[in-house]
């Protein structure tokens, strides 16, 4: 088996690495001093601008879809170790190469689903980083985690669908850039097949009727980077045929089809979420004295980050098995190993960053060190995509009919 990037891999993570180092880690505390300066805290920092201009140049730009009509034509495999780059810096790096969620999944939904005419007035602008974008599917009222719940109606009357619904947690949708929400909800309730009840509609922020009532916070954080998560009402929102994505129907199989790629991303963000606390806790582990030896010679510590080390590296070689499959035999064909990684790294890397605060007292839990605000990231995506219970409740299902 050969474990070596290919050229174009290691030529696009040597030119990302040195994006990061010479521009994202010096924005930082930039964007923080900013954005405290801003009229509204969802407004995004200058720099964050400057940083999309510098990676425009540079051609680190939409890395993540596959085809060289809208993306930089890399495979999964090949996007994977630039994602990871990308999760060091979480609040930054992935806005400023236009491979943010929620746009990314949005992005590759229109582009794989979406008619002539949507891509033109919503694709060309995303892909263009003019424009910001919201993904509506989860609810308050239902257990979301099984997406056959979902009670928001779209309603056909005459040329055009009417939507009824709340929906909350939804990514990105105090940033006033968002100008476009795709949003799932059933035409069929009454429907035989549970999986053909829903379709998914595309929906101006400005129609009328629509209304995004609060952010809510993730563990007392309202996540301003990524335009926060928010309570949205539809209220006899009405909007023309012509923007329901695919046809009636097929909102389960494009939620299904979005959300393969969009866990192999959330997945290597979370590596270099990690590979970041490592790095830290060094650090942190040099610099420090305690008891009268430095922290790095302290037992316990070593073993965190000797563990640290460990974990990371079996996490890394069972996503990037992932996305060899998805890019060899489909997201179908790698199934259990969308699902695995699913559940192994989120919990993984919320232990990693735990003990990195842990390591860093006080420090930790501050705004001083970013590893509260990954530690919060982190443990969201827990639940985010499907909360681990359900992935373990499939693919224990899926490993049991075997020796049926």
């Amino acid at each position: 088996m050969d474990f070596a990037f290919d050229a174009r891999t290691e030529e696009l993570r040597a030119r990302l690495l040195a994006f990061m180092d010479e521009h994202v880690y010096p924005a930082e505390r930039i964007a923080d001093e900013q954005r405290a300066e801003l009229d509204s805290p969802w407004q995004t920092p200058r720099i964050v601008e400057d940083l999309k201009a510098e990676a425009r140049r540079q051609g680190l730009w939409n890395l993540f879809l596959p085809g060289t009509e809208h993306g930089a034509g890399l495979s999964n495999l090949q996007y994977a170790p630039l994602a990871e780059i990308l999760g060091r810096s979480p609040r930054l790096a992935p806005t400023a190469t236009n491979c943010a969620a929620p746009d990314t999944g949005n992005m590759e939904v229109l582009a794989e689903f979406g008619t002539d005419e949507q891509k033109k007035r919503w694709l060309e602008p995303l892909l263009a980083g003019e424009i910001r974008s919201a993904f509506a599917m989860t609810e308050p009222e239902v257990a979301s985690s099984d997406a056959t719940n979902i009670e928001t109606r779209i309603t056909r009357d005459g040329g055009d669908y009417v939507i009824n619904g709340r929906k909350w947690y939804i990514s990105g949708a105090m940033n006033p850039d968002c100008e476009i929400f795709i949003v799932m909800g059933k035409t069929d309730p009454d429907g035989e097949d549970i999986r053909r009840q829903q379709s998914q509609i595309l929906v101006p922020r400005d129609t009328p009727g629509l209304t995004v009532k609060r952010a809510m916070q993730v563990y007392g954080y309202e996540d301003h980077w990524h335009g926060g998560h928010a309570e949205v009402v539809f209220e006899d929102v009405r909007v023309p045929a012509s923007h329901l994505i695919g046809e009636e129907g097929g909102g389960f199989a494009i939620a299904q089809a979005r959300l393969g790629p969009g866990r192999i991303h959330h997945c290597m963000r979370l590596i270099g979420m990690a590979e970041r606390a490592i790095e830290l806790m060094c650090r942190r582990a040099v610099s420090r004295t305690a008891f009268g030896k430095p922290l790095a010679q302290q037992g316990v510590v070593q073993n965190w980050i000797a563990d640290a080390r460990v974990t990371v590296e079996q996490l890394r070689l069972l996503v990037l098995k992932t996305a060899w499959l998805m890019d060899t035999v489909g997201n179908r064909g790698a199934h259990t190993e969308i699902q695995s990684i699913k559940i192994a790294t989120p919990r993984a890397v919320v232990a990693i960053l735990d003990q990195a605060v842990q390591l860093h007292g006080a420090g930790g839990v501050s705004q001083d060190f970013p590893l509260a605000e990954l530690w919060a990231s982190a443990r969201t995506l827990r639940l985010a995509d499907g909360p681990d219970e359900v992935h373990q409740r499939s693919l224990a299902r899926r490993e049991i009919k075997k020796y049926l």
